[in-house]
């Protein structure tokens, strides 16, 4: 059997389907699972409705396709749970990437030499274990949402992370070797509660608690999955995910790029997938907002009904009219971190109307994404030919086109808006042999479309750096929070 159940848990939800050998991806379920927020700051999420519904969805997708030859995972990542080994009960709320509330925690640990952030699992795992084990004497389990996903679907016997998402807990070696144990001994956090950390590709354990049991055989994050399933398997091949953030992740090869924790030009080092024993590095460059900016345009301002709506809207005018938007909601990433920045737009005049606004957002979102990958070149000294994207954002002209114009290089765009999906079954599928290695995954992909920048050099320089005074203008915009380092 060649073919691949995939379960990928999303920020907002959890979906299954089936990919067969030819990368296609049938027999979709979904169930929403939607966080909270009881309080400024705190993104929660309940774990069992999670469990819930990665056993719902996985039974529907088998019962329409038949059984599969094994399992692939895919999840957002950061996100932790803690739960009572004996009962499989979650003892507290799961905590998700976005919750800020361990922000003093790391601000307390950067000034005793040890640097964490607050998206990062480490602080979270503490919080829930000084609550629900203040004396560190129950028999407790911490994981990730693939460990949690995974326990679920082996009935509560495979207690394991992938490499990917290990590396993304604040918890891993430098090395990715092993755990940290000078970040377990500040956070006071048992090594018998964490899981075993195993292959992105390769066979785990059995799906017991699915009909068939098929093995589970392929892990990977969210990020480290698209990177994957858009064929991103060779040295110098780039993806970028355009949701309601902005992820570029650039594959580097089997050398772990130089630089500990955040390289000069703003890109984390990560884990791309580990196979038999072996890490295939990369880097990642973030945007905090992108596909979110467009929502505030529909959802706040109610200048569009839809996010589709924003391509036809900003159609309707040639240019901005010398407006620009520097998307930073949230703060700014890459290249330049700073948590102070707020969004701002430049240049409106009287005559400045509704499909201006609405492309300067889409082009400022495409000029973040321009920085991303500028970062990534320069923290690995290697050039992108073509950039590959993904995500929501991918499904919009406008912003394409944009984007190809900001980069001065092609876009190609993915044949599937999430190829989380397709990368985990890739994942999974290198392990059981439907394909032979990394290599066969690269040839595999096939753009559904490819955008060429259709302005000039001499233009794009121009508007690089028209854009660029602007982003310069949105920086340190609250002082106190620009002053937060992690």
């Amino acid at each position: 059997m060649t073919a691949i159940l995939v379960v990928d848990v999303g920020t907002s939800g959890v979906r299954a389907g089936v990919v067969g050998a030819d990368g296609t991806i049938d027999h979709v379920h979904y169930v929403e699972v939607l966080p909270s927020s009881p309080a400024p700051g705190f993104v929660e999420f309940d774990a069992g409705a999670m469990a819930s519904a990665v056993l719902e969805v996985a039974g529907a997708t088998l019962s329409a396709s038949g059984p599969v030859g094994g399992v692939g995972i895919a999840n957002q990542r950061g996100s932790t749970v803690v739960w009572d080994r004996r009962t499989g009960e979650p003892v507290g709320p799961g905590i998700g990437w976005q919750d800020l509330r361990t922000v003093g925690t790391c601000l307390v640990l950067r000034d005793q030499g040890i640097r964490v952030a607050p998206n990062e699992s480490a602080t979270k795992a503490s919080m829930l274990l000084d609550l629900a084990d203040p004396d560190r004497t129950g028999d407790l389990c911490f994981g990730t949402v693939d460990t949690w996903v995974a326990w679920t679907l082996s009935g509560g016997t495979l207690h394991v992370t992938d490499a990917t998402n290990a590396g993304i807990t604040g918890l891993l070696a430098a090395d990715g070797a092993d755990w940290d144990d000078t970040m377990l001994e500040a956070l006071r956090i048992p090594r018998g509660v964490l899981p075993t950390i195993v292959d992105s590709s390769g066979a785990v354990g059995e799906a017991a608690a699915l009909p068939g049991a098929p093995v589970i055989c392929g892990i990977a994050g969210d990020q480290q999955a698209s990177l994957v399933g858009q064929g991103c398997t060779r040295p110098g091949l780039a993806k970028a995910t355009f949701g309601t953030g902005g992820m570029l992740d650039l594959c580097v090869g089997a050398l772990r790029p130089g630089f500990a924790r955040r390289g000069g030009a703003g890109t984390f080092p990560i884990v791309a997938w580990q196979r038999a024993g072996h890490k295939t590095w990369g880097v990642e460059a973030v945007m905090l907002s992108a596909g979110m900016c467009v929502e505030w345009l529909r959802d706040d301002l109610g200048i569009i009904d839809t996010a589709a709506d924003s391509h036809r809207v900003a159609a309707a005018c040639a240019d901005t009219g010398d407006v620009w938007f520097v998307p930073a909601l949230l703060g700014l990433g890459a290249p330049v971190w700073d948590f102070g920045a707020r969004g701002t737009f430049v240049g409106i005049t009287r005559g400045t109307g509704r499909p201006e606004m609405v492309r300067a957002v889409l082009e400022g979102v495409a000029h973040r994404g321009a920085d991303l990958l500028e970062s990534a070149e320069a923290d690995t000294a290697m050039t992108v030919e073509t950039l590959r994207v993904d995500g929501g954002m991918s499904a919009n002209p406008t912003f394409v086109g944009a984007l190809a114009d900001a980069l001065g290089r092609p876009v190609e765009i993915s044949p599937v808006t999430e190829a989380t999906t397709l990368g985990a079954a890739y994942l999974a599928g290198i392990a059981l042999g439907v394909w032979a290695d990394e290599e066969d995954v690269a040839a595999a992909w096939s753009p559904s479309a490819v955008v060429e920048p259709g302005v000039t050099d001499l233009k794009r320089a121009t508007t690089r750096s028209r854009w660029l005074a602007a982003r310069e203008r949105a920086r340190a915009t609250v002082p106190e929070l620009t002053a937060l380092e992690f």
